[in-house]
């Protein structure tokens, strides 16, 4: 019987030990990290002159109506003082400040709030709209508290987490959390790898740290789900990816991100089948840039790249941030499927912000954002023939494709970047004054909802109810 009992407790005195080895303490105040923190976190305000034209006449015309565009002219340009709120935080005693780039985007004038009541102009090192960081420097030979970052690949789902920031012009608001998802996409930007947190996260915050309890940065506040406020899940671009882009900015002022020179897209289970590949994995190369690292190292439309660098990809989103993230001129080997076999081809990396694909996209940006649709906080071009080939729509599908969306947006959280907008107050859009003239009569209503028909990513046809401020 008593060697039952000695048995019977050390296997308990066994499985409590494994349980302590696997878990963490819950924190019983965050009090002291954040006190220590605080200092190195940092309120940042701008103000950016915005430019509309007022309508000269007492009357709207009808949308799709000639007279819209000959009266257009007419406007007469009048300037405005536009404002936003962000979050930031120092990493050199000498006030070099990292935030996200759509806080200081277009911005004349930054100011940064250092310790609630410290004030300082600041002026941009380097930005990177790829990856929506921004770097800055204080104006001032003044010493400050810095941060340091943690190794972002290190963080776990269910570890806790606070981040510190400026919601709502709340200055040093501290919310705690645990990490809830790695990975994640949502849709934003051309790199995304976002840490997923329930901590709090609201307007004002973006920009702002998100921290582990040892007190050092893993991850940059950026966007949110949910129009209205926090609902418990926000998004971080994790600390190792960011860190690449910053020491480029402070250097170079630039980015200098590896360049292959290929348009991929998923591996379905119908490929991976053709293809007598096991599983879907890896990304299909559809077409190769002519003249690109992977044209002159053999790769060819059709072949599936399994892995880069030494690094398998899993899924087609993992490749173009691996490889942006490795070093411009590196001889890399690269293991593809091609005629059901694995083959290696060594290719010459590039560099993205020199190639040909990178400056047609950035023109294109360019020629993009004249075409804001201000009360929307999106972007928009004309639907053309070729969208209409590309995703099988109805040949007389008329309408305007998104092509950003801002953080505040009314429509963040309910549509997506390359949805099409074709009616609107089931007024069909033909044009981008369309679109405007509908949105002011909608603002001078009593009602001010609209109502947005569009296709979504799916080429589904859905309805959208918005209300406008």
């Amino acid at each position: 019987m008593k060697k039952i009992k000695i048995v019977f407790i050390s296997i308990i005195l066994f499985f409590g030990f494994l349980n302590q080895s696997y878990s963490k303490p819950v924190p019983e105040s965050f009090a002291d990290l954040a006190e220590k923190l605080m200092p190195s976190v940092v309120n940042i305000s701008t103000s950016t002159t915005v430019v509309t034209n007022s309508n000269p006449l007492p009357f709207q015309f009808p949308p799709g109506s000639p007279f819209g565009d000959m009266f257009k002219e007419f406007g007469n340009p009048q300037e405005r003082q536009s404002a936003a709120l962000g979050s930031g935080f120092i990493i050199d005693e000498k006030g070099i400040v990292i935030t996200n780039n759509h806080v200081i985007q277009d911005a004349d004038d930054i100011i940064v709030r250092v310790n609630g009541d410290q004030e300082f102009k600041a002026k941009v090192l380097g930005a990177d709209p790829l990856m929506d960081i921004a770097v800055l420097q204080l104006e001032t030979d003044e010493k400050f508290i810095p941060v340091s970052f943690g190794d972002s690949d290190k963080a776990r789902i269910g570890d806790w987490v606070i981040a510190i920031g400026n919601p709502f012009g709340l200055g040093g608001t501290v919310t705690a959390g645990i990490i809830s998802a790695r990975n994640r996409s949502i849709g934003l930007s051309r790199y995304e790898d976002f840490i997923q947190t329930d901590a709090s996260i609201n307007s004002g915050n973006s920009g702002g740290p998100l921290f582990d309890m040892e007190g050092n940065v893993i991850g940059i506040n950026t966007a949110i789900l949910g129009r209205n406020g926090s609902i418990g899940i926000g998004f971080s671009i994790p600390s190792n990816s960011a860190q690449i882009v910053i020491n480029q900015l402070i250097e170079f002022g630039e980015t200098k991100r590896g360049w292959l020179g290929v348009r991929i897209q998923d591996v379905t289970k119908e490929i991976a089948d053709v293809e007598k590949l096991d599983k879907p994995r890896g990304a299909l190369v559809a077409s190769v840039a002519e003249n690109s690292p992977s044209e002159k190292a053999g790769i060819k439309a059709g072949d599936i790249i399994l892995e880069f660098n030494g690094k398998k990809i899993s899924q087609m989103k993992e490749l173009p941030a691996i490889v942006a993230r490795t070093e411009v001129g590196k001889n890399v080997e690269v293991k593809i499927w091609r005629d059901k076999k694995e083959i290696i081809k060594n290719v010459l990396l590039g560099r993205l912000e020199t190639s040909e694909d990178f400056k047609v996209s950035e023109k294109q940006k360019k020629i993009d954002t004249t075409n804001q649709i201000e009360d929307l906080k999106i972007t928009v071009r004309t639907l053309n023939k070729e969208d209409i080939k590309n995703r099988k729509l109805p040949n007389q599908t008329t309408g305007l494709v998104i092509t950003s969306i801002q953080n505040n947006s009314p429509l963040a959280g309910s549509i997506e970047v390359n949805s099409i907008i074709v009616e609107a107050q089931k007024e069909r859009i033909k044009s981008i004054d369309d679109l405007k003239q509908i949105i002011k009569q909608v603002l001078n209503s009593n009602q001010k909802t609209i109502l947005l028909a569009i296709y979504n990513n799916q080429n589904q046809r859905r309805y959208i109810g918005i209300k406008l401020d």
